[in-house]
């Protein structure tokens, strides 16, 4: 088993040799005839699924030469938009086995394999994840919102002696986090709401599809992708309830947690036939029961008559917010892996529409409540 250091020097070695014997003039572009050539001589030094990467580029180029900077950008674990281009557009199958074949693998090693066989299409980025992926750094921001959420709820599980509908306390709303209606101008209870919950029954199934689906995804796509999917889906939900149920209070991470599964789910959905994850079909329905069962509850619990009249229990409506940001923002930024977002119009097509939508929500809070004369529960 190669080292890290050996590996790395291995491919600088290999791409010293490919600029200086097959580009001397410093073209930047070689033969695809000599680069295969140089292949056959020197892919021992490479990791197996690079070498199956490059082979694959090779074969992809009917223009008969490859460049340079493709190469390095592959050797330094980058890949150019010409070098997914080139990829895409060719028609040849990776020719060894898959990766789920591969034996011999430590754990670490078959969860990052399980992970991309979880969330990726496309057998070459599926080995390409599989290569490149260090655990450096760890999927933290799931976990950290995650052990956040469970400290505030242990936290106001002491201090109100309930642990089931926590919501039902007088006490539930006076804390600084949840979003009400008369505390809107408080901004950040827009987004802080997330890290309060209406009870443990309401805990558990969020951080069942958090840690279940956000991990794996945080994995792959990164803290920033995920970061900025599950906030925007957080922010969509308060402001979402603010224009429809506008006297209701909301808590929960239901808004960013359906904004991660739905653009999940869509997203196998649309790669049916590429997905080789087992159980899928299994999966996504058990992943459908527990956003129903928990959207039920959700719907159930605003309907019930509150326990302290004339404010409503929470609203439901943060997690439509959460499934409209997961079905249109969410999709775009986890569809093409590794793709820059702003290379790609249909980000910044749904991105404006997301923006405007803020804006919208922002004017209506500020102006809607006293235009409507809306006669808001007292504060808590």
């Amino acid at each position: 088993m190669k080292t890290c250091e050996e590996t790395i020097t291995g491919n600088q070695k290999l791409a010293e040799l490919l600029k200086e014997k097959y580009d001397p003039e410093n073209s930047g572009f070689i033969s695809t005839e000599r680069f295969r050539d140089l292949l056959a001589a020197h892919g021992s030094e490479l990791d197996p699924h690079k070498l199956e990467v490059l082979l694959a580029l090779a074969d992809a180029n009917a223009d008969g030469k490859i460049c340079y900077q493709d190469f390095v950008n592959l050797m330094s674990n980058k890949r150019s938009n010409s070098f997914r281009q080139a990829i895409l557009q060719g028609s040849r199958q990776l020719r060894n086995s898959a990766l789920r074949e591969e034996v011999g693998l430590g754990l670490s090693r078959r969860l990052v394999r399980h992970v991309a066989y979880e969330t990726l299409p496309r057998e070459v980025d599926r080995k390409w994840y599989f290569d490149s992926y260090t655990y450096c750094p760890p999927p933290w921001l799931m976990l950290a919102i995650t052990i956040t959420e469970v400290v505030v709820f242990m936290y106001y599980g002491l201090q109100l002696n309930r642990w089931v509908l926590q919501v039902s306390s007088p006490y539930f709303l006076k804390g600084p986090l949840p979003y009400h209606p008369q505390l809107r101008a408080q901004a950040w209870r827009f987004l802080s709401y997330i890290f309060m919950h209406a009870g443990i029954e309401h805990l558990g199934l969020n951080m069942a599809m958090q840690l279940l689906v956000g991990v794996p995804l945080e994995m792959v796509h990164g803290a920033l992708r995920i970061g900025l999917v599950y906030v925007c889906g957080a922010l969509a939900g308060s402001l979402a309830v603010s224009v429809t149920d506008m006297t209701a209070p909301v808590v929960g991470s239901s808004g960013g947690v359906y904004a991660l599964v739905s653009a999940h789910l869509a997203n196998v959905v649309m790669n049916w036939s590429g997905m080789k994850c087992q159980f899928k079909l299994f999966r996504m329905a058990m992943a459908l029961v527990c956003m129903s069962v928990e959207f039920g509850r959700a719907v159930w619990l605003r309907c019930y008559p509150p326990a302290f009249p004339p404010c409503p229990n929470p609203s439901f409506v943060a997690h439509l917010g959460g499934v409209a940001v997961g079905l249109t923002l969410g999709v775009v930024v986890l569809q093409n892996y590794e793709q820059r977002l702003q290379e790609q119009s249909l980000f910044w097509i749904f991105f404006s529409v997301y923006t405007l939508f803020i804006l919208c929500g922002i004017f209506w809070n500020i102006f809607a409540y006293n235009l409507l004369d809306v006669k808001l529960p007292p504060p808590p």
